[in-house]
């Protein structure tokens, strides 16, 4: 049987087949063998082979199929262990927000750097316009400058508000995509106006403070959409 990994949790994957089907699978360890050196050798967007173990409700991956693309995240210890984020992308979001939280030029390059190290078409989503002042507009148009002249699509939404999110829509129809940013930046809030069936926890930025909500599995088909929400990642630093 074939299929595509949904969910991973530790050991265990949830993998998807076309009809629909949901199966809670496990790997054989000659996939640690593999040449594949990082921390975990399968990742959502996996398309894999598995097969039923004998009268169980489980199954096991047999084989993994070839990667278009996959994106990483190295450890910031000194193990300088990688972790495969997510596989076969068709492009990245980044949601950034010029304050509550403020997202740096420095993040947003680390991420941007990190997209066209792997061959995934990134675009910036600028998130939260409804609070945007008359300044804070003129520091969006200079952010926006800067990335649209070196040809990254920038987008203004406000989540709360609904403000051009039928834009955003657009933009995912049929793709899988990877949305980024810190915690805080609405991602979430994002998500579930795109994807209202996923109802993802979301959070107030509170001085500072957020409380983290889970990524989803993704999506059987809400309006022909695919998404992985993946929450900040330290090694962009701030």
């Amino acid at each position: 049987m074939q299929g595509l990994i949904t969910k991973s949790t530790g050991s265990w994957y949830q993998v998807q087949t076309s009809d629909g089907q949901k199966f809670d699978c496990r790997i054989k360890g000659k996939f640690r063998i593999k040449g594949i050196t990082t921390t975990n050798p399968l990742a959502v967007g996996d398309v894999v082979d598995f097969e039923m173990e004998p009268e169980q409700g489980t199954a096991v991956i047999t084989n993994l199929h070839v990667r278009k693309n996959y994106i990483i995240r190295k450890s910031i210890n000194l193990s300088k262990q990688a972790q495969i984020i997510a596989a076969n992308l068709d492009q990245a979001m980044l949601i950034v927000t010029l304050a509550s939280p403020r997202t740096s030029l420095g993040f947003i390059d680390r991420f941007l750097v990190t997209a066209e190290a792997y061959d995934i078409p990134a675009k910036l989503i600028f998130n939260k316009l409804d609070l945007f002042s008359g300044e804070g507009l003129e520091i969006l148009a200079d952010y926006k400058a800067i990335y649209e002249n070196i040809g990254y699509p920038c987008y203004e939404v406000s989540a709360t508000e609904g403000t051009n999110i039928d834009q955003i829509q657009a933009l995912l129809k049929d793709k899988v995509t990877l949305f980024s940013g810190h915690s805080g930046v609405g991602k979430s809030s994002m998500i579930n106006v795109l994807l209202p069936k996923l109802e993802l926890r979301t959070a107030k930025y509170l001085n500072g403070a957020i409380r983290a909500c889970t990524p989803p599995p993704l999506p059987k088909c809400l309006n022909c959409h695919k998404v992985v929400l993946l929450l900040i990642r330290r090694e962009y630093a701030n």
